[in-house]
């Protein structure tokens, strides 16, 4: 099977795994397809924003059970979970709508709101309400993209997979960045944490 078939078959179900594991990343590149008619955007959209809801869910559940003594023994996500209970306590309703495009939030934030106690059904709502705007934002973003791209190499077709790539390895690397410092901040707050005990 070629690669258009693979995403013919497989398209909005990767898209919804990666929303729900991940993110932004699978929603961009599954608008940038959408805009090379490969899926349909609004699928896209929905699929993302679907997988996005499931697993918010599932980790607010699991933070609302598991609570703060979880967080204790996780530095790295103890570090932004003091953020969040801040971003939570000031602005709730904004912080619940727009962490999704707060980038290192995205899996500790729903686990973080639920060990706050914050109430199940407000959250939910809340959560339909922010995940349906992020798909529509990021999915038109990544559609707009493959636009750009168009106006620009006149034949995308010729260049998508280079360009897939390059947004996939773009992503990665900055994930990768993005966890490396997290984690250099974790152990330079902890060694300090160690000095002042």
């Amino acid at each position: 099977m070629d690669f258009e078939g693979l995403i013919a078959e497989y398209g909005y179900l990767a898209v919804f795994i990666g929303s729900f594991l991940e993110g932004e990343t699978a929603l961009i590149l599954g608008g940038f397809l959408a805009h090379n008619g490969h899926l349909l955007l609004q699928w896209v959209m929905i699929s993302a924003a679907l997988g996005s809801f499931l697993g918010d869910q599932l980790y607010y559940y699991i933070g609302r059970y598991k609570g703060k003594s979880y967080l204790e023994s996780k530095p790295l996500w103890k570090q932004r979970s003091d953020k969040i209970f801040d971003y939570l306590n000031r602005h709730p309703v904004l912080f619940i709508l727009g962490f999704r495009f707060m980038y290192g939030l995205r899996t500790v934030a729903p686990f973080v709101i639920g060990a706050s106690g914050f109430p199940p059904l407000r959250y939910t709502i809340l959560n339909i309400i922010g995940v349906t705007i992020w798909a529509i934002v990021i999915g038109s973003l990544g559609y707009y993209l493959g636009r750009f791209a168009e106006q620009i190499l006149n034949d995308v077709q010729k260049y998508e997979m280079w360009i897939l790539g390059f947004i996939a390895l773009a992503a990665f690397g900055y994930w990768i960045y993005r966890m490396r410092k997290t984690r250099r901040e974790a152990l330079i707050k902890a060694s300090e944490d160690d000095r002042q005990a």
